[in-house]
């Protein structure tokens, strides 16, 4: 069996946990669970200004689940307080290319998410890292 890609960039950001807990009244929020392995995700986020228009200016969130599930939901708040939906709909979308389809880690503030590099190669753990971004999407669409 292959050694599982945990390495100290991923365990570090989990005990980080960044963002953790739920937020007081957010403005949207969305659980999703990955039945396979019982790992669930909430992401809790709050717009700055009016509407679905405003940069996201704060994401909570609860995990129950293993460390590259905390790891990412870690990055989404470190990476992502202060961006507008779609650049959040766009490092979603790159992570998630970046895992599958092997395509160059992001840059800028997601330059981090290539911690997650070593999890390309176990197909089983994808999910574990695209659990908090899709969550973040519901959120997002809610």
């Amino acid at each position: 069996m292959a050694e599982l890609p945990y390495h100290a960039a991923i365990m570090s950001a989990a005990h980080r946990a960044s963002g953790k807990g739920r937020l007081d009244d957010p403005d949207a929020s969305a659980t999703v669970d990955n039945p396979l392995c019982g790992d669930r995700v909430t992401i809790d986020i709050r717009r700055s200004g009016p509407g679905e228009g405003g940069p996201v200016s704060e994401i909570g969130h609860v995990v129950r689940g293993c460390v590259l599930c905390e790891a990412a939901a870690t990055l989404i708040v470190e990476a992502g307080t202060g961006a507008s939906a779609e650049e959040l709909r766009t490092a979603s979308d790159r992570v998630r290319r970046m895992i599958e389809d092997g395509v160059p880690p992001p840059e800028g503030a997601w330059r981090k998410a290539d911690m997650f590099l070593p999890v390309r190669p176990h197909p089983s753990r994808h999910d574990c890292v695209l659990l908090p971004f899709q969550a973040l999407l519901e959120a997002l669409d809610a």
